[in-house]
């Protein structure tokens, strides 16, 4: 059996299957590197957030439908303007401690929840000396964040 790829329009990669492992261990090499890497940018770059004040521009206030996935949510949530999150969208947050639909929200960052199985992590925010447990960011945030394996992280 023979594997091709084009590494460009002009240049074409024949492989035989006895050199197919040692190009897969390398790919998985690099995969695990890159990675690595992009775990310690991301974990950098979000916990900057930890302990700051931040304001929350609400996608999904409480109470509003989510477009792909109908449930609903019991939490406001939104994102950080003018940030850029490792998915390549604005850096988004769970509002907790605020019990009715806001457009925006003025709070701290008490938390990340850093998602093990994806790359899309959340700041969690909550009013100005407010503060919840693991167990109870979990608990208000399951709604979504139950599909994921994730970690709380802490400053």
């Amino acid at each position: 059996m023979i594997i091709e790829f084009f590494l460009k329009k002009s240049y074409r990669c024949v492989i035989s299957v006895s050199c197919c492992y040692f190009f897969q261990k390398i790919l998985y090499e690099i995969n695990i590197y890159v990675s690595s890497k992009y775990l310690l940018f991301s974990m950098n770059h979000l916990k900057k957030y930890l302990g700051q004040e931040v304001t929350v521009k609400m996608d999904r206030p409480m109470g509003s439908k989510h477009p792909k996935w109908n449930f609903i949510y019991p939490v406001n949530y939104g994102f950080i303007p003018s940030t850029k999150a490792p998915d390549e969208e604005e850096l988004d947050a769970y509002v907790l401690g605020v019990f009715e639909p806001k457009n925006e929200f003025t709070g701290t960052c008490i938390a990340i929840i850093h998602r093990i199985d994806d790359n899309d992590d959340k700041l969690v925010i909550a009013p100005k000396g407010k503060n919840y447990s693991d167990e109870q960011i979990r608990a208000l945030t399951e709604f979504q964040e139950s599909f994921f394996e994730s970690e709380i992280i802490r400053g």
